[in-house]
């Protein structure tokens, strides 16, 4: 049984709650660089097989045929970030580069020729991203004058790299839908090994090829520009950025930036604006009489609308064919309307005809819909035949009980004379 079997075996099995794992399986996303024959540099991605082990350095490699992390314990550790099971988790590392920044990390004996991986765990349903920095003892010497990707080491298949955690950077809503008018609040949040004077805490707003800075503070000079992030919460580690009520505006990709050199950590969260349809059902009378509905107010763009008919109570409503449908109106608030109707057919009256339906979705209602019914007037539905009947009974019972009452009334009278 190889690894990924022994592992998919224990979680399968629940043997294990995360807090207590000691290893994981991941993807390596591995990168070859080198310079072509024009002196332009080349990089080529491979994904490869490779275990996170949590331990400490002089553990032994439990799978020795395969890449492995040994990770040693620290202050920070992106396990007590994660909730839930194990196999709801996705783990990939990936070589992280500094570029030309020779800045030492302050702790654990960092030098400015450190080695850097990143190591993200990630809910496959989207409920968090944790992300954590990996600092590997280097085994080459960088060339001052070149990005440290070309003095990257060679990983064999059987590698083992002693890391220290020494940073993490985490979103538990890596992806948000909000309705219009709304405060919401995009959760970041980060931990560094050691106290630091040089943390720069940003946040950013991606959109149609263009980046916008929304706020920025820096430790070492004290300064804020924009608001939204509390002050105090970014000394605990919490950089979570609150926004004013949603517009169609706020849609987009958001970016919180964590920065402690030489290391620029950072997690996106997509917000989507998303309202719900108001929906409206009508008979419009006259010569040409028309079954309108009418979807009013949602946003995004797409939405369907379906019109159907029941002829006899208890009758399964038919999906009508021939229904004709306008063009979107757009809103001053970024939201659509859309009407569709159905033309109504002469045809002598009968008992149960003439009863509309209409069933609009929308990704909004996530999964569902709302549905709404209507009886076309002058139906002679069984209320309409059943109600005038009962009602002409009702008044007769009613006069006869007065009349009997005032005899008597009369005969009593002339009893006491």
């Amino acid at each position: 049984m190889n690894i990924f079997a022994v592992v998919c075996f224990i979680l399968h099995t629940g043997a294990l709650g995360f807090l207590q794992v000691q290893w994981l399986p991941c993807k390596l996303n591995d990168e070859y660089v080198w310079k072509n024959d024009k002196g332009q540099t080349e990089i080529e991605s491979i994904y490869r097989d490779a275990v996170l082990h949590f331990g400490n350095l002089r553990d032994s490699s439990l799978y020795p045929d395969t890449i492995t992390f040994l990770v040693a314990a620290s202050k920070v550790d992106m396990r007590k970030y994660v909730e839930g099971p194990v196999d709801q988790l996705q783990c990939e590392i990936s070589r992280y580069s500094k570029g030309l920044s020779r800045v030492r990390w302050p702790s654990l004996g960092g030098t400015e020729h450190d080695v850097w991986f990143t190591c993200t765990l990630r809910h496959i349903a989207g409920l968090f991203n944790v992300t954590s920095y990996l600092r590997v003892t280097p085994a080459t010497t960088m060339s001052p004058h070149q990005p440290d990707i070309h003095s990257w080491i060679t990983l064999g298949d059987n590698e083992k790299l002693s890391a220290s955690a020494v940073m993490v950077v985490l979103t538990r809503t890596p992806s948000v839908w909000v309705g219009l008018l709304k405060q919401q609040t995009l959760h970041c949040q980060f931990a560094v090994d050691h106290k630091t004077s040089h943390l720069t805490v940003e946040w950013y707003l991606m959109k149609h090829g263009q980046q916008t800075r929304l706020y920025s503070y820096s430790s070492s000079s004290g300064q804020t520009e924009g608001s939204g992030v509390a002050v105090d919460g970014i000394a605990r580690g919490n950089a979570s950025l609150t926004l004013p009520l949603t517009e169609m505006s706020s849609e987009g990709t958001y970016l919180c930036s964590v920065r402690v050199p030489p290391l620029n950590g950072s997690v996106t969260i997509a917000l989507h604006v998303m309202e719900s349809p108001q929906v409206s059902l009508t008979i419009e009378q006259g010569s040409f009489p028309r079954v309108w509905c009418e979807a009013m107010g949602y946003y995004p763009l797409d939405v369907e609308i379906e019109l159907f008919k029941e002829t006899s109570s208890g009758e399964h409503p038919k999906k009508l064919k021939n229904v004709i449908h306008r063009s979107h109106t757009k809103h001053k608030n970024g939201t659509f309307s859309l009407p569709a109707f159905v033309r109504l057919q002469p045809s002598p009256l009968e008992p149960g005809c003439g009863v509309y339906s209409c069933r609009v979705k929308h990704v909004s209602l996530q999964g569902l819909y709302i549905y709404k019914s209507i009886t076309e007037p002058g139906c002679l539905t069984w209320i309409n035949l059943i109600l005038p009947g009962m009602m002409g009974v009702f008044v007769v019972i009613i006069i006869f009980i007065a009349v009997t009452k005032r005899r008597c009334l009369s005969i009593c009278k002339r009893g006491t004379r």
